[in-house]
């Protein structure tokens, strides 16, 4: 008599959608726990919140800037930067005056003190985040995009408007009804 070959019994669709599931579920996690940790690493050692950061790195590099040019420089509505930019000048990070050309506009520079905190906080994370991904093939960079767009959709979150920043908390912290972009 032949001995059967053992067959290996087919997965559990169901077991199978769950193991799924949760590796994803924990892939997600750790994406959190990474923007969670880089923003508690800038507040605890720098005093500041990802989107000063984004905004106080973004005035850096213009030399100066409007509210309307730096809200839309970091996707962020001009209410809520100008919120941020409160906090940036109290800490004298930042220094708003008159335009030299037009005496109706105020711009914003950054002040010694804030190159000087740049200068000492690491790159902002989705800074470091665009630099790996860009070296990334392009069809590969896609393949992520499409990825994440499904887990948005998967999410129902399409409707959510999101600011190219990972950041988690209040972009004023202390200020009331400003929600984080």
């Amino acid at each position: 008599m032949r001995k059967q070959a053992e067959i290996a019994p087919l997965p559990d669709p169901a077991s199978t959608e769950n193991e799924t599931g949760t590796s994803v579920l924990r892939w997600l996690r750790r994406i959190f726990h990474a923007v969670d940790h880089h923003s508690r690493r800038l507040a605890r050692l720098h005093g500041l919140t990802g989107p000063q950061a984004v905004c106080l790195t973004a005035i850096a590099r213009a030399g100066e800037t409007n509210l309307a040019r730096l809200s839309r420089t970091v996707s962020l509505s001009p209410p809520t930067v100008s919120g941020i930019l409160d906090r940036l000048e109290r800490g004298g990070l930042v220094e708003r005056h008159r335009a030299e050309r037009d005496k109706r506009q105020i711009v914003v520079r950054i002040t010694a003190a804030g190159q000087d905190l740049l200068a000492r906080s690491p790159p902002t994370l989705q800074d470091q985040f665009v630099r790996r991904l860009g070296q990334l093939p392009v069809s590969r960079q896609r393949q992520i995009e499409r990825s994440l767009r499904d887990v948005v959709r998967l999410l129902e979150a399409e409707d959510i408007d999101a600011a190219p920043l990972l950041a988690f908390g209040e972009a004023n912290p202390g200020a009331t009804g400003t929600p984080d972009h």
